[in-house]
């Protein structure tokens, strides 16, 4: 049975494609919900106006659809809460010369 874990530990090897950090360390995911071999993302973006919206949700459809027990990723985008550099993880702040 997938399980929250497994989707994060694939999440966090898929790297924004402009920043090159990770998608989970960057803060960009804000929920991931599983029933019966749906996994649901909900996630942002670090501006509004991204247009990179397919180089960001296609990798994760393609990447957690590879996990056991998948039978479907859907990706949905939110601006609420707006992201922030608040949302970085330590590891995203030092790649990024945060700290």
């Amino acid at each position: 049975m997938i399980t929250k874990s497994d989707v994060e530990n694939v999440l966090k090897n898929i790297p924004d494609p402009e920043i090159g950090v990770s998608l989970w360390d960057l803060g960009l995911i804000y929920n991931i919900e599983i029933k019966e071999g749906i996994v649901e993302i909900l996630m942002t973006l670090t501006t509004i106006g991204c247009p990179l919206i397919h180089l960001i949700a296609d990798p994760i459809k393609k990447e957690v659809g590879k996990l056991k027990g998948v039978k479907e990723v859907n990706v949905e985008l939110t601006f609420e809460p707006p992201w922030s550099t608040e949302k970085l993880s330590d590891e995203a702040k030092l790649q990024l010369g945060f700290v």
